[in-house]
């Protein structure tokens, strides 16, 4: 069937907004405890709220955890270093959970016909995450946010008792560690004697700098011999997790990369001292190379592998911006890849010989994937919107050479649609998305986000710009002192190496990404020419008032990624887009929570109407009930809407039906004609 020709941007998609906000969720903290799979599933529909669900040995799924006292709902989540993460803990049918609306601590036994959720710590101004089980001594080890003092936040490894007497009375929840400025990743050895967990110290971040320790525990559940297993300068180090036979498994980048290390001789003879095993301890990497075997720990609860056997890890790995699965051996290293036709974008969990990851993949959404003898099998996806393939753009991996000569990475995605072609005479636009973090990932599987785009005539890059992670650790600290300057040189590369490859209309070309993504294509618009249009989503504007309303961790990357302490030092005002809204060179669109408490409304409607008195195409909207990140279904769709309907106008492209977009000094320059 021939196509019919239309213009670039204007063909008719069956990829609508309303399919993505209305029927996808996510799929995090995914774990197993024997044949069942758990995982936390957030959906736009539950606005926000996250539920704890069980795959059983039966192929069953459903919720987990009844209602609280007052039929209220659980929401399965933490607000611990403000990102949150490991919100519960499962060990042979136990489960310790943080309720988000409350923050309190609550215990459920699966196995006990019409349990309750029993409350283990009390209604006050601490936060918990991050629990590790500890049956003998009948107590879970979580990781404490005190904000009893709002002005001095105090974090501390504690052992809360299953029995509920913390609720009732504080002291009997006991501290473990409370000497650094943060903690996390509890683990417990197989036989319960000894306990893990990592610690760092202001003004490192987790990935940049932190410590390994471990203690062995006597039978009240204290620490009575504690050593420090890792602690170097600029070395960090995460995910320790013991094998079956007592041996500790962690990852550090030592190397530059992060690799996986087994530190072996915790056992104690009959006969010697309960701390001989202190002085003899063994340490040696696994499998070192090239490769990054985790993620910078933004929230708690990585588990990028786990123990397979006696003799095997299962575990991802990245190189080269592309995710792998495999196994290594515990006795040489050796490593052996898994082609299961996914790739691992999220926890790898291994129980009884069965592994279970979060997989992505160039065909299908995201997904629970489960691997039993070889055999590969969906067990949830995050949309059951399936796209029909002949729609799909897949993602083409890329490389080009930055102006200093970095080799930068990224993913093309062509426009794809079996019932449209563009005229000869014509390229397409191009939509540049800039991710968070910024150190976070683009990563290449099949996307609603960007299928959005493609379907309907857009070319997309996705670029991995120097700052992102899985590309070793020289590659994220790159950017450290030239946040705002050096990934928009790297972004304006790649869509020239583009332009020159006749893949994209260079007149024609986007920007757009969200919190410190937003921040980047502000700067890309006061600082080039290259970019026709943008759109900023809670884009950091201000970057003095952002270390005031950011969390801590958040406020201490930003003062390593502009290197300064100071924020009096004139370097926070010139990379301020705040401050640089006389030279934004092209129509820009703002988008922002109502409840933002990072980047405001009233910091939004400033720059707003900033660039409205100065002459600036601009255009704004403020989502109500939403804060820092969208959450909404309606939002999610309208926000969609309105960015396709933004692009159009400024681009002249036709679209059927467009969300009206008020578009503030509209008129004051041409529209852009496609080439």
């Amino acid at each position: 069937m021939s196509k019919e020709v239309a213009s670039y941007g204007s063909w008719i998609s069956p990829v609508t907004a309303q399919s993505y906000a209305g029927r996808s969720v996510t799929l995090t903290q995914l774990r197993m405890d024997g044949p069942d799979i758990y995982w936390v599933e957030g959906s736009p529909r539950r606005e926000g709220r996250k539920v704890l669900l069980r795959r059983n040995a039966l192929g069953q799924t459903g919720e987990v955890l009844p209602l609280l006292e007052g039929s209220r709902l659980v929401h399965v989540a933490t607000r611990v270093h403000e990102f949150g993460g490991r919100a519960y803990a499962i060990k042979n049918g136990r489960i310790v959970v943080s309720n988000g609306t409350d923050d309190r601590v609550y215990y459920f036994d699966t196995r006990t016909l019409r349990a309750q959720l029993v409350p283990l710590t009390q209604l006050d101004k601490c936060r918990y995450g991050d629990f590790e089980i500890d049956e003998a001594r009948g107590v879970v080890y979580a990781v404490c946010e005190d904000h009893t003092d709002p002005d001095h936040v105090q974090h501390s490894l504690v052992a809360i008792p299953l029995d509920g007497s913390g609720a009732r009375d504080t002291s009997k929840i006991r501290t473990i560690c409370d000497q650094t400025d943060f903690v996390s990743s509890p683990t417990l050895s197989p036989d319960g004697s000894k306990l893990a967990w990592v610690t760092w110290n202001r003004p490192e971040l987790p990935w940049t700098k932190s410590e390994l320790r471990v203690a062995a525990m006597n039978a009240a559940g204290e620490p009575f011999k504690q050593v420090t297993l890792v602690d170097r300068p600029d070395v960090a180090v995460t995910e320790p997790r013991w094998t079956f036979a007592g041996d500790l498994i962690h990852i550090d980048d030592s190397s530059g990369h992060a690799n996986l290390y087994r530190t072996e001789g915790f056992t104690t003879n009959d006969g010697e001292p309960q701390d001989a095993w202190a002085t003899r301890l063994r340490t040696r990497v696994l499998h070192p190379g090239p490769r990054s075997f985790t993620t910078p720990r933004w929230h708690l609860g990585l588990h990028s592998f786990d123990v397979l056997d006696n003799d095997h890890l299962i575990c991802s790995w990245a190189e080269d911006s592309q995710w792998h699965l495999g196994t290594i051996q515990l006795s040489n290293g050796l490593m052996e890849e898994w082609d299961t036709g996914w790739w691992p974008i999220g926890n790898v969990a291994a129980s009884e010989g069965r592994v279970v990851f979060v997989g992505d993949s160039s065909t299908h959404y995201p997904a629970i994937v489960r691997v039993d003898n070889a055999a590969v099998k969906v067990v949830r996806t995050s949309n059951e919107a399936e796209i029909d393939q002949d729609y799909n753009s897949r993602a083409e991996h890329v490389t080009w050479t930055a102006r200093d000569g970095l080799k930068v990475h990224g993913f093309y995605y062509p426009p794809n649609n079996p019932q449209f072609t563009g005229p000869e005479d014509e390229l397409p636009p191009l939509i540049t998305m800039v991710h968070s973090g910024p150190a976070n990932a683009a990563l290449p599987g099949l996307s609603l986000a960007k299928q959005y785009w493609t379907t309907r005539g857009f070319a997309v890059l996705d670029v991995n710009y120097r700052g992102s992670t899985a590309l070793g650790r020289k590659y994220r600290e790159s950017l450290n002192g030239q946040f705002g300057v050096a990934e928009v040189a790297d972004i304006v590369d790649g869509v020239n190496w583009l332009a020159e490859q006749k893949l994209i209309d260079s007149k024609r070309v986007a920007i757009a990404g969200s919190g410190t993504g937003g921040f980047t294509v502000m700067a890309a618009l006061e600082s080039t020419e290259v970019f026709s249009a943008g759109t900023s989503r809670y884009g950091y504007l201000d970057l003095r008032r952002t270390l005031t309303h950011a969390p801590i961790v958040d406020a201490d990357y930003l003062r390593r990624l502009m290197d300064s302490s100071d924020s009096s030092d004139p370097v926070w005002a010139e990379r301020s887009p705040i401050n640089q809204l006389a030279r934004v060179n092209a129509p820009v669109l703002l988008m922002g929570g109502a409840n933002d408490p990072i980047v405001t409304p009233d910091e939004i409607e400033e720059v707003y109407q900033k660039l409205v008195d100065s002459g600036k195409e601009v255009a704004k909207v403020i989502f109500d009930n939403e804060g820092h990140g969208f959450v909404r279904a309606d939002t999610l769709e309208s926000a969609w809407r309105t960015e396709l309907a933004f692009y159009a106008d400024i681009w002249g492209i036709e679209l059927q039906h467009p969300v009206p977009v008020e578009i503030a000094n509209r008129g004051s320059r041409p529209v852009v004609n496609p080439v």
